[in-house]
């Protein structure tokens, strides 16, 4: 199925799965779906505040998340409840997939942080991924997720980068 714009009327659940379980499931507005990428958006879905030193996500936050059925990797534009944009939180997954109004991802343990002024390129979780035996089960799935967390902090430390991707 593919929409186009915005639409209120079709609401989609994102399930983030991890090592096999649900982790996560939240309700969100789609935005498009080309065939190819997929883009939501909902307010912050987790309990309370995270804080991770470098930044806060909080309710009242808005994410608008892009997700690709061809590529290892999601990218999330974080705004304050202000709209005032706080930077982009990207997962290392498996490529979407789509059914119905049901978005799923698998969470490969990577992630990629980068601040609004670009001044800040986290790598996150490297040592979960490490802890997580996918190279042992699945090397063909840990090298793609490698080579997508290097092609997102290229991305992420040339001006633009980032947001070439969801332009």
């Amino acid at each position: 199925m593919s929409v186009n714009s915005a639409d209120p009327a079709n609401p989609v659940d994102v399930v983030l799965v991890k090592g096999g379980r649900t982790k996560i499931r939240y309700a969100a507005e789609l935005l498009s779906d080309d065939g190819t990428r997929i883009a939501v958006r909902a307010p912050w879905a987790g309990d309370g505040v995270r804080d991770f030193g470098f930044v806060r996500f909080e309710p009242g936050d808005v994410f608008t998340e892009y997700y690709w059925r061809d590529r290892w990797y999601s990218v999330k534009e974080v705004r304050d409840g202000t709209g005032a944009l706080k930077g982009w939180y990207c997962d290392i997954t498996r490529p979407a997939t789509r059914s119905g109004a049901e978005l799923v991802v698998e969470d490969l343990d990577l992630d990629l942080w980068r601040s609004a002024d670009g001044t800040q390129v986290f790598r996150l979780d490297e040592d979960e991924f490490a802890d997580s035996g996918l190279a042992e089960r699945d090397p063909g799935a840990a090298a793609a997720a490698v080579s997508a967390l290097d092609t997102l902090e290229a991305l992420a430390t040339v001006a633009g980068g980032l947001e070439s991707l969801l332009a």
